[in-house]
C-alpha cells in the first residue's frame, strides 16, 4: 500500500451511502450495517495514483465508492495489459488471498471503503447475507468477463468502443437508480490510449472509431471527459447487442 495514501475519517454512514443497495453490504440488515459500520474505514487515492501492485501484500478489501480504478497485469514481455474496470460498488480484493492478483490504478480521483481481511473473513462465516451477496457479485464479474471474451474475439473495432460506453452509460444510470435509456450524459474515465489497451486495438483505430460515432450522432461530446448519448437504444444497436444487453444472434 502506496505510503501517500489520504486516509479519511467516515464521510456519512452506510445507510446513506451511494452505493449502498449495489455493494457487498446490499442485503444487510440495520444490525448487520452496524458492524460494518464499526469495521470500515476510508481511503483516498487521486487520479494515476496505484492503489496496490500486483503481487504485494493485501491487508483489505474495499468497496468503490466513488471513482473508477484499472486493473493491470504485466506480461513476461514486460508489457502491460489492462484486463478490467473497477467502477462504484465494485469489490475490490478477494478473502483467503493474501496478494494481490492485479496491479489497481485509480483512473479518476477514488474513494474506497475498506475493511481489514482478516475480520471481513470471520464476518463472512457469521453474516450469510453479506457472503451470499459477495457470491452475487463474483458470478456476475465471470458472466462480465465471458462477455468481454466475446467482445474481444467477435465483435468489431466500432463494436467494442460502443459496447464499452454501453456498459459506463448502464453502471452510472443503476449508480442514479435511473432507466438506462433515452439521452444520457456519462463520465468517461479513460484516455483513448487506455481504451485502445483496454479494447485490444490502436489509438489510430479508437480515435477513427470515436469520430465516426459522433459523425453518426450516436455520441457529442461535451467537455474533456463528458459524452452525450442522445439516445442509449442506438449506442447499444451500434454495439452489436439487443436491448438487454446481450449479443445479437
Amino acid at each position: 500500500m502506496p505510503t501517500d495514501v489520504k486516509l479519511q475519517v467516515k464521510p456519512f454512514t452506510c445507510d446513506t451511502c451511494s452505493i449502498r443497495h449495489r455493494a457487498v453490504c446490499a442485503h444487510c440488515d440495520s444490525h448487520e450495517l452496524t458492524i460494518l459500520e464499526q469495521m470500515k474505514f476510508y481511503r483516498n487515492f487521486s487520479a494515476g495514483q496505484t492503489v496496490i501492485w500486483a503481487g504485494d501484500e493485501m491487508d483489505f478489501v474495499a468497496s468503490v465508492v466513488e471513482g473508477v480504478a484499472t486493473l493491470t497485469q504485466q506480461l513476461e514481455d514486460g508489457r502491460t495489459q489492462m484486463v478490467g474496470l473497477l467502477l462504484p460498488s465494485d469489490f475490490l480484493g478477494r478473502p483467503n488471498r493474501e496478494t494481490a492478483s492485479y496491479t489497481v490504478t485509480a483512473t479518476t480521483d477514488l474513494m474506497l471503503c475498506c475493511f481489514r481481511r482478516k475480520p471481513f473473513e470471520k464476518l463472512l462465516i457469521e453474516t450469510p447475507r453479506i457472503a451470499s451477496r459477495l457470491l452475487e457479485m463474483t458470478l456476475d464479474e465471470l458472466d462480465a468477463a465471458r462477455e468481454w471474451l466475446l467482445l474481444l474475439g467477435r465483435k468489431s473495432a466500432r463494436e467494442r468502443i460502443a459496447s464499452l460506453l454501453a456498459i459506463l452509460c448502464r453502471r452510472d444510470a443503476a449508480r442514479l437508480g435511473e432507466p438506462a435509456d433515452g439521452r444520457r450524459t456519462i463520465n468517461l474515465p479513460l484516455t483513448r490510449e487506455a481504451m485502445a489497451d483496454y479494447l485490444g486495438l490502436t489509438l489510430e483505430t479508437v480515435s477513427r472509431q470515436m469520430t465516426a460515432l459522433r459523425k453518426d450522432g450516436i455520441i457529442e461530446p461535451a467537455g474533456k471527459r463528458n459524452i452525450v448519448i442522445p439516445s442509449v437504444a442506438r449506442l447499444v444497436e451500434a454495439s452489436g447487442d439487443d436491448v438487454d444487453g446481450g449479443p445479437l444472434i
